[in-house]
């Protein structure tokens, strides 16, 4: 379950207009933060912000469906489909308890996994992988974009 905080930023998010990938940025924020701590680690940062990403869907921000592997896709659409039924009811009670038994496993998994995927080097690494895949003309545009904005704010 997210920080009361994360919610209420990615909400904020929300309300200003901002899009989708940039509310789901606070929940995985957080999940970064949370490995920095030591409160439980990541194979990758890849794996960190997949986290992330799964947790801002089952709060209710409309991200759209990965690309990749079947699994993938249904584990998205499962957790949109939570998203969706959290927004609805807005009540823990009815809300679905997850098992006992599978959340600690999946915590006592995480904790055994080194805290370095969430380390200035690795996410640098796997920001400049990303924009690599987008683009040579994207990467031009988001430059160009953050040099018009960076005075703005």
């Amino acid at each position: 379950m997210p920080d009361r905080e994360t919610l209420e930023r990615a909400e904020e998010d929300a309300r200003e207009g901002k899009s989708p990938s940039t509310q789901a940025g606070e929940f995985v924020r957080e999940e970064i933060h949370h490995i920095r701590e030591g409160k439980h680690g990541a194979r990758s940062p890849q794996q960190a912000i997949a986290i992330g990403l799964s947790e801002a869907r089952r709060a209710g921000v409309k991200l759209d469906p990965p690309k990749g592997p079947a699994a993938i896709r249904n584990k998205a659409a499962q957790d949109t489909a939570a998203g969706r039924k959290a927004k609805e009811s807005m009540h823990k009670e009815s809300m679905h308890k997850a098992s006992a038994k599978r959340s600690r496993a999946a915590e006592d998994a995480l904790k055994r996994e080194s805290s370095s995927a969430a380390s200035h080097r690795a996410l640098s690494r796997q920001a400049k992988q990303s924009a690599v895949k987008r683009g040579k003309q994207s990467r031009r545009q988001a430059a160009m974009k953050a040099a018009r904005t960076r005075r703005a704010a």
